[in-house]
């Protein structure tokens, strides 16, 4: 289910209704907790925050001259979606927060490279969002983004 927007407040007006407090709660732990130097966006069909190409101009390798793709929300058919590409690059940050969302929420952890489903929107761990969202600053991505564009 894509939903087709032009700016965060657009997206947000758009999420199906049992799924707005949620997807705002978890909008806000984002804002709340995200380092500076990343800017917030709807790219790739989905809410996200990318470093700036006035903090990164080599911007995404992909798609050259679009900024640097951080972390994206959505609203899927059957699930939230909540992506970090932090968690598919570092194994030690991936390894962290596989060991800390049992402390937080009881049910089994769905998670593909980068994506964390939620299927039961009542039951985020926000909280532990929050403090996964703080673990990683702008610089440390870019450097760990351009070490793995090395290897």
């Amino acid at each position: 289910m894509r939903i087709e927007s032009v700016s965060v407040e657009d997206y947000l007006s758009k999420v199906p209704d049992e799924r707005k407090p949620a997807m705002q709660k978890l909008y806000e732990t984002v804002k709340e907790n995200l380092p500076p130097d990343f800017e917030e966006a709807v790219s790739y069909g989905m809410m996200g925050w990318n470093v700036p190409l006035s903090v990164y101009p080599n911007g995404y390798h992909c798609t050259p001259g679009e900024p640097l793709p951080f972390l994206g929300m959505a609203s899927q058919k059957n699930f939230i979606a909540f992506y970090h590409m932090g968690i598919y690059a570092s194994p030690e940050l991936h390894d962290w927060f596989v060991a800390e969302y049992p402390k937080h929420c009881k049910r089994k952890l769905d998670m593909g490279k980068s994506c964390i489903r939620f299927k039961k929107p009542d039951e985020i761990p926000f909280e532990l969002m929050g403090q996964l969202v703080q673990k990683m600053t702008a610089q440390e991505w870019i450097s760990l983004y351009e070490g793995n564009l090395k290897k």
